[in-house]
């Protein structure tokens, strides 16, 4: 069953590309908080990237004999956080906002606005784009959790067993706590990443002191002559050093919540020169010592160290997994808000930011899918070579729909919007080909897991279009209704009733059946339509406008912005204030619940039919969704066919 209230798209300006942050909090404290939510994931890749491409180049034996070799990787892996998260992410595409959001579905709606004809195949990319999100937000957890917890290895052989069923322990723990809110855990979020990054960058320095011929890992060409040397190795090593540029996609995702500047300065000061230490000494010690490849990461610690070690990179990647957990609510929210997905139940748990929300059936799906993650694969050598294709298909997209955005927003000449963007795409393109080589070692579960969310996505969407232009064509012109009902009235009763409905120019179905079923009419009558703005949020004097069709009879539309969680009651508030007389507490929301069957003739393959009816029974009640008060809810059943 589904309810008539959709959410179509509604024209505003388009952004200029140069929005700020929504919050008002000092540029130091936002500094501090886009450390420990935005960088949890990239900060979290020396954990095992390194490892992972100087294993993917041969191992010990290859590096023991040339050492150039471990130079030619570190060099590929700093071009790397130079090139696609500097460059491309940093400098260009935090200035691609839409009124001040990021994120892939923020991009599509600010690329289809732009567009205009031809937008499908922007609609097409969100949806690739979103789909393959979701792969990476169940794969980080899995690899960052397991690769912190394999550090206690180092300590004593005996607890190799405990290392999975630790790693679940501690997955179970924090998708449980997601329902509570994490507002109080994320003030540690920014002080525990600072400490991570810092003891990345100390440890690293006494191993670069020893070596110091890492540093000519600057040198570009020494990448491209090891790309050259190596042939198809090096193409495949070019797959597992993308590990160390995984988690730039939050970067942009992030930036509504802390705006461009300080993630900017973040990544500039802290962050990159971090990173870039801690690999250069993870180098020197296998120049060192090659064997050091087991682990070279937390080998770099004293004994001593190890215990504590393996707490804070166990904090870290919990507070990794905790960015791409709520990016996924985040996503989800803006998906159902585009209509790309059905209503799920939202809750809020804060009453302070409203981006801090809660889903409960996306957290149980990404749980499930994570646990089962853990025991397939076991290690985070072996799901290392799962990750990184849905990371660098989100970036090809990305790179694609940021080329639309400069040549039609920005309102460069294609020429040059290709100039710039090409050369990027083109290496998320040839990252994208390396770790498409991994797709029978493990690389199938993403690109699985990202097939069913976009056949999910492309059904929904399809068919509630479908559906609409099906009910539409039944209908009946709401100005002829009105016209009629005003020239012989039927019986009047006291109060307000008000129509929810998504097409406010034919008569909403409740209406029909109200007067068909009661023959009366309530004394005051509204025509409510809810729309979606393809901007992120809608100033509170543009929510509300009033159009009077007759005495009785007037329309209300509301709009809310795809990030924003529709409140029906409070905006009603607003429409108040602007001369709309009406008591809550006398007023009837009707709104139609229709249970849908296959047609004989439909628009998509039967299978599709069925997949399409299935969400719609798992939608959530508009009343709900909608935050409506259920006691003022009258609902009208009706059999439609699609």
């Amino acid at each position: 069953m589904t309810s008539d209230v959709a959410a179509p798209a509604a024209e505003t300006p388009a952004a200029n590309g140069h929005g700020e942050a929504h919050s008002t909090a000092g540029f130091g404290a936002l500094m501090l908080g886009s450390i420990g939510v935005v960088y949890g994931d990239i900060g979290t890749s020396p954990l095992y990237a390194l490892r992972e491409a100087v294993v993917a180049a041969g191992g010990p034996a290859a590096t023991s004999a040339n050492p150039d070799a471990v130079l030619g990787i570190l060099s590929l892996i700093l071009w790397a956080l130079i090139v696609v998260v500097t460059l491309k992410y940093v400098l260009i595409l935090l200035r691609a906002d839409n009124n001040g959001e990021g994120g892939t579905l923020a991009l599509m709606a600010l690329a289809q606005r732009a567009v205009g004809y031809g937008a499908g195949a922007i609609v097409l990319l969100g949806i690739i784009s979103g789909a393959l999100f979701y792969g990476d937000a169940v794969l980080t957890p899995a690899l960052s959790v397991l690769s912190a917890i394999e550090g206690i290895k180092l300590v004593t052989a005996t607890f190799e067993h405990y290392v999975v069923p630790l790693t679940a322990i501690i997955l179970v723990a924090l998708f449980a706590v997601q329902s509570r809110g994490t507002a109080r855990v994320a003030a540690l979020f920014g002080p525990i990443m600072c400490i991570w990054f810092a003891v990345l960058a100390i440890a690293a320095v006494p191993q670069i002191m020893q070596h110091p011929e890492v540093l000519l890992a600057f040198n570009p060409l020494l990448a491209a002559s090891f790309m050259i040397h190596h042939g198809m190795i090096g193409f495949i090593t070019l797959g597992a050093v993308f590990l160390a540029v995984t988690g730039a996609e939050a970067l942009y995702a992030d930036l509504g919540h802390f705006g461009k500047k300080p993630i900017q300065t973040a990544w500039l000061v802290i962050v990159l020169p971090s990173l870039a230490l801690n690999y250069l000494g993870q180098g020197a010690l296998l120049i060192a010592d090659p064997k050091a490849i087991e682990n070279p990461f937390f080998l770099m610690f004293p004994d001593w160290a190890l215990i504590p070690m393996v707490g804070l990179a166990t904090a870290a990647t919990v507070i990794a997994s905790q960015a791409v957990i709520t990016g996924a609510y985040s996503l989800t929210r803006q998906a159902i808000q585009l209509g790309l997905l059905p209503r799920f139940e939202i809750r809020h748990t804060s009453e302070a930011h409203s981006g801090q929300i809660y889903i409960p059936r996306i957290n149980m799906l990404l749980l499930v899918s994570v646990m089962l993650l853990v025991l397939l694969f076991r290690s985070s050598s072996a799901l290392a070579s799962a990750y990184g294709i849905s990371v660098t298909g989100t970036m090809v997209v990305t790179a694609m729909m940021g080329f639309v955005v400069i040549w039609k927003v920005w309102k460069w000449s294609p020429l040059a919007a290709a100039a710039l963007i090409a050369p990027f795409l083109f290496l998320d393109l040839t990252f994208l080909a390396a770790n498409l080589l991994k797709v029978f070692e493990g690389g199938w579960v993403p690109l699985a897991l990202g097939a069913v969310v976009m056949i999910l996505m492309y059904t929904w969407r399809r068919g509630s279009r479908l559906l609409f232009e099906k009910s539409r064509k039944l209908e009946f012109p709401l100005d002829e209704l009105v016209a009629m009902l005003e020239k012989k009235p039927p019986q009047r009763v006291p109060g307000t009733a008000v129509f929810l409905t998504s097409d406010p120019q034919s008569a909403p179905t409740a209406l029909m059946h109200s007067l068909k079923h009661y023959k009366v009419l309530h004394e005051k009558n509204v025509i409510l339509t809810i729309e979606t703005a393809p901007t992120p949020r809608i100033d509170p004097a543009e929510r509300v406008r009033l159009e009077q069709i007759s005495e009785t009879f007037s329309k209300v539309t509301l709009r809310f912005g795809f990030m924003e969680s529709p409140n029906v009651p409070k905006a009603l508030a607003i429409a108040r204030k602007l001369g709309w007389q009406f008591d809550i507490m006398s007023t009837s929301f009707f709104l139609s619940r229709r249970a849908l069957k296959p047609a004989a003739r439909s628009g998509m393959p039967r299978w599709q039919d069925h997949l399409f009816i299935a969400l719609s029974r798992t939608a959530n009640d508009a009343t709900d969704y909608f935050q409506i008060p259920s006691g003022r809810v009258v609902e009208v059943g009706t059999q439609v066919t699609v």
